[in-house]
Formats: structure tokens, sequence, C-alpha cells
């Protein structure tokens, strides 16, 4: 499959949280996603990446319209995103789906995985009766299942299975994208390589572009033709795989490939000291700052902006673009 042209665009996306400090403490705005902007391409997938309550699922529910935006837009194929809930939305919908992180939850328990399968081809009323049985069986053998386990229900199958079933009900209405919000952080190692092997050759057969979401970096490498780290709602690099992951450019970035086991691999890892800050209370300047190993006095008062390299990728750090003197606070990073 050639990919070409953009096919999801979102621009200067912000999400924002209304929470109390306290039982009777005043509310406060907390913003969950800060003003991301990416690029997928048709056929490509892009890896998203950080640690937990970073904004990574909150970026995929807004780009497939799940929530709206309180800033910032969403175009998918060259349209504006239309607004959640609309004719126009749900009609749009058939286009783009979402592969959730725990599949026996994404499943109805009450409901043989064959109806289920079937169910976003009856809503969107794609074919008669005899081709939306044909599709199933079909859609079950291209994840590899059996079709005699159409009647199987979500318990009688294993994890691996049932996130093959979320797989073909979700490429059921053919699919131009897939949010993939850490599709194999609930199962075994072993299942992993499987089901990250499936989605390689599905998109090869059916030139699906993905949005995968994930903390492990090695399942990003794997997947990814574009990888973007996430920091407290922003992104702060984003690039080729083997530049992002083998030669990162953002201190934090720097730190979160330190910590992948590496037989052999030489080199330090670069332990972070305290907390992610809090998102009600974020930091001045770059929100990094406070666990930075380089971080100058500029990174406490400017937010850095992401721009792009000599190199290529899109950098936000005061330091990498040399812009700020580097070396301060070089004592925070020790090995594990």
């Amino acid at each position: 499959m050639k990919a070409g042209g953009a096919l999801l665009e979102a621009e200067g996306l912000v999400r924002r949280y209304t929470m109390r400090r306290g039982m009777f403490g005043r509310a406060v705005d907390v913003r969950a996603v800060d003003g991301v902007s990416l690029r997928l391409e048709r056929g490509r997938t892009l890896g998203l990446v950080g640690e937990s309550g970073c904004g990574k699922s909150t970026t995929g529910r807004l780009v497939l319209g799940m929530e709206s935006p309180d800033a910032g837009s969403v175009s998918f194929d060259g349209r504006t995103m239309p607004a959640p809930g609309t004719a126009a939305w749900r009609a749009l919908r058939m286009r783009m789906q979402m592969v959730f992180q725990d599949p026996l939850g994404a499943l109805d328990r009450r409901l043989p995985i064959g109806a289920q399968v079937i169910e976003p081809l009856d809503i969107h009323g794609i074919g008669d009766p005899a081709a939306r049985a044909a599709r199933v069986q079909e859609l079950l053998r291209a994840v590899g299942l059996r079709p005699d386990q159409a009647a199987r229900y979500p318990h009688e199958l294993s994890g691996g299975q049932r996130q093959r079933a979320v797989l073909a009900r979700a490429l059921a209405t053919d699919p131009a994208l897939l949010v993939c919000d850490e599709p194999i952080s609930a199962l075994d190692v072993s299942i992993q390589a499987q089901v990250m092997n499936l989605l390689v050759e599905l998109q090869e057969r059916f030139g699906t572009a993905l949005l995968f979401i994930s903390h492990d970096l090695r399942a990003v490498r794997q997947v990814s033709h574009r990888v973007a780290v996430m920091y407290l709602g922003r992104i702060v690099e984003e690039g080729e795989p083997d530049a992002v992951l083998h030669d990162p450019a953002h201190p934090y970035a720097r730190a979160l490939v330190s910590a992948i086991p590496h037989p052999g691999r030489g080199g330090r890892r670069i332990v972070l000291q305290g907390d992610p800050p809090n998102p009600a209370d974020r930091p001045s300047g770059c929100a990094f700052h406070p666990r930075c190993p380089v971080a100058s006095a500029r990174c406490a008062q400017d937010v850095p902006p992401l721009k792009p390299r000599a190199d290529g990728r899109l950098v936000a750090c005061h330091v990498a673009h040399g812009d700020a003197a580097a070396g301060q606070g070089t004592d925070r990073q020790e090995a594990a």
C-alpha cells in the first residue's frame, strides 16, 4: 500500500476540564491537551507516547470527534470535523474507528462475537443480510479467527482472541483511520507480539492509517512511521522513529528512551527527579524544567515552541535548539 496525502490534521487542539481543589475549594481549569498539532498520512502510522496522564488518550478522542476541543480544529480527508452527535459526524464515523485498551470491556458480554462484528454494518446500512454475514466471515479470517468462533461469547475467548475480535469489528466498515488506545497493554507479552504483527499486516492489506497511542516505546518503534512524544498535554518531540527513539533530542524523550531494556547497550539510565507537575498548577515556562537535568534559567521563563531542527524533526526545547545555555543541573542525571 502506497501512502500519500494527509488524511488527518489537527491544529492547536486544547481540551480543558474543570476540577475542584478539595470538597469546598474553588474550581480550576486543567488543560489535559494544550495546543497539540499533528498530521497523519493515508496508510501510515503515527505513534503517540508519553507517561500516563500526559493527554494521549484525550488527544485520540479529540481527533475522532468523540469530544469537542475548547480550541483548535481537526480536519479529516480535507474537511473540517463535524460537531459530535450530528448526522454528518455519525456518517463520518464509519470511516474512523477506535480500538480500546481492554478488549473484554470493549465487547458486550451478552452477545456472541459475530453479532458484535456485524453491528457496525447494520448501523450504517452496509450491504444486505447475506453480504453482511459474508463480511463477518471475511473479517474473522482476516484477523486470524475461525469462522465458527462467531458463535462464541467474549468470555469463551482468550485475551488475544478478544482483541482480534475488537479489530474485526473496527474494520467492518472499511475505515480509513484506526485510533488504537493502548491496544496491547492488557495482553500477555507473547500475545502482544501477535497483535502487533497483526496490526502491521492489516495496514499493509487494507491501507488503514493508525494513530497508535502507547507508553510502550518498543511497540511504537515496531509499527510507527513517525513518533510524537507528549509531556503534560504538549508534544515535545516528533520525527522518524530511528531519530526519536535512537537519538532523542528532547531531555524528556531521552529519559524515556534510556528506560528501554536493551542488552549490551552502553550508557546510563536517566532517572528523573520528582513527580510530574500537577496539570492544574503548571510550572512557568517549559513544563518539564523542574525535572530536566539540563534546564537553564530561560527554561523556567519561556515556553519553548515546537519547531523544526536541521535534521527535520520537531523539538520543543530551548537547549536542543541552542537557544539557551545547557549544562545546568546535570547532577540530576544519574544511573539507575
